[in-house]
């Protein structure tokens, strides 16, 4: 049993993907990915959802909020920078405008409307985590941490620079036996290559998921584009060849009381965390800011 959905197999008529909590066989997260194009509205009635719209490579975007204009700056690609972005409540209607370009719009069953909110690229907190090949950027857009307006959703970016490890050690958000946190999520993955701004079609990378119970022991070779649905279970490693820089936007919400990033980490691998303290991080990292990339990316 795999997860796995290659690019192009949740593509519509009017989006690259479509994640509904319908399609995955879950209860909570969802995802649309849509390329814009110059004179083309793209409308969405969330309904029962609160969403948060990420763009992915378009700039000077127009997002309508039950009518309401704001503008998202944007940016080239997911390599290129921290992107600027946009909260909207349950029951919005939803509609966006660009010359081109993608936009993610990131979903999750919610119990209340809340507020419009606009976040500004130089607002969005970066992380450095982990060390040595297991040094990662993590780029927290709607996390509890950075944002506290959301009722379910959880949103963050992850830049995995050329050889190195994410997703490490293997962790899980299941709520299945010892493990009381409950997170579905979403990897959309754009995979480059080199210096590129953006994702390639020759990118590609590793992942891998296993359950608890020894049902899904999945690992899978990712393509520029592809998408992989956690129900349950470890996941991890998310591995980047040295040529080929992985970025992934993740999408966690579930049932709890209040919204989450905790983890279980794989018992066997736990011991991971503090050997790192005995090693550098990446010095390539941070690999983005609100400004482009980061002069120490390319050494």
């Amino acid at each position: 049993m795999s997860w796995h959905r290659p690019a192009g197999q949740l593509a519509t008529e009017r989006a690259d993907v479509v994640v509904t909590p319908e399609i995955a066989g879950w209860d909570f997260s969802g995802l649309q990915v849509l390329t814009l194009t110059d004179g083309v509205a793209h409308s969405i009635d969330l309904g029962t959802d609160e969403a948060v719209i990420v763009p992915l490579s378009a700039s000077d975007i127009e997002v309508l909020v039950d009518d309401v204009p704001y503008r998202l700056a944007g940016r080239a690609g997911v390599f290129a920078a921290v992107s600027d972005w946009l909260y909207a409540p349950r029951g919005a209607r939803l509609t966006l405008r660009g010359r081109g370009g993608e936009v993610a719009v990131c979903t999750a069953r919610a119990r209340e409307a809340r507020s419009v909110v606009y976040t500004p690229a130089v607002d969005v907190p970066v992380e450095v985590r982990g060390a040595g090949r297991a040094t990662r950027q993590i780029t927290n857009i709607a996390t509890p941490n950075s944002f506290s307006g959301a009722d379910r959703i959880n949103v963050c970016e992850v830049i995995t620079p050329g050889g190195n490890w994410s997703s490490w050690p293997p962790h899980r958000h299941d709520g299945i036996g010892d493990c009381p946190i409950a997170n579905e999520e979403i990897y959309y993955f754009r995979i480059g290559r080199l210096d590129s701004g953006h994702g390639d079609p020759e990118g590609e990378g590793l992942f891998h998921v296993y359950t608890v119970d020894g049902s899904v022991d999945d690992t899978v070779t990712i393509h520029d584009g592809d998408v992989y649905l956690v129900p349950q279970g470890y996941h991890g490693p998310s591995v980047a060849p040295p040529e080929y820089p992985m970025y992934f936007l993740n999408v966690l919400a579930g049932p709890g009381d209040e919204r989450t990033m905790s983890f279980c980490d794989d018992p066997a691998h736990h011991w991971i965390r503090t050997a790192w303290d005995d090693q550098p991080p990446d010095p390539r990292l941070p690999w983005t800011s609100a400004t482009g990339r980061v002069p120490t990316a390319n050494g």
